[in-house]
């Protein structure tokens, strides 16, 4: 599993333009948060070869709120601490939050 960094709102509309060609998740985590570390080490324990046709995008919300809050905005998905997002054909199809994220329901993306 190989994260890309998500820092700026810029990147938003990049990435819903990539979901158009293959799926894209986002992951939410809080440093400031054991829930949303362990949703982490979970996803990363649980990722296999088979999902690397969805890029992995990670956000450090502590520090690039303004990103977060506009994921909100761009996507309509409320904002929850940890959190997964995952866009295909530029718009969100799931999300999950705290202890719902896993790689499962991602497989029928890969």
């Amino acid at each position: 599993m190989e994260w890309q960094k998500l820092t700026t709102i810029e990147q938003l509309q990049n990435l819903k333009e990539e979901s158009k060609t293959q799926p894209v998740l986002i992951f939410k985590h809080s440093i400031r948060c054991s829930i949303s570390s362990m949703a982490l080490s979970r996803l990363e324990r649980e990722w296999s070869e088979e999902l690397n046709k969805i890029t992995p995008y990670y956000l450090d919300l502590i520090t690039y709120r303004q990103v977060s809050n506009a994921v909100e905005t761009e996507f309509g998905v409320y904002h929850e601490s940890p959190q997964m997002i995952v866009l295909n054909g530029g718009e969100v199809v799931f999300d999950a939050s705290h202890m719902s994220i896993s790689t499962e329901p991602l497989k029928k993306w890969a």
